[in-house]
């Protein structure tokens, strides 16, 4: 079973563009992916939950993504540097 849209011959030269990059160039492609793919998670969150805050939004995507025990410390962490103390 294909899962692709994209034609051997069109794979074929992306992955030969891939490779002609250097090592820094696919480094930046990557983060850029990345970065938009997170981007695009938080977009999803705000808009099945459009009563949270930005902040609020960032907190459950750490926790989807990474877990409570990582949002709850992240929370904890924020709230103590933005107001001397855990609220």
């Amino acid at each position: 079973m294909v899962l692709s849209d994209t034609t051997l011959d069109a794979e074929r030269v992306q992955l030969n563009l891939l490779r002609n990059k250097s090592p820094s160039e696919r480094l930046g492609l990557a983060l850029s992916l990345s970065s938009e793919v997170i981007r695009a998670s938080k977009l999803a969150i705000s808009r099945a939950h459009p009563e949270l805050t930005e902040r609020e939004v960032g907190y459950l995507f750490i926790e989807l993504h990474y877990g409570r025990a990582l949002a709850e410390a992240t929370r904890r962490h924020e709230e103590t540097r933005d107001h001397g103390q855990p609220q």
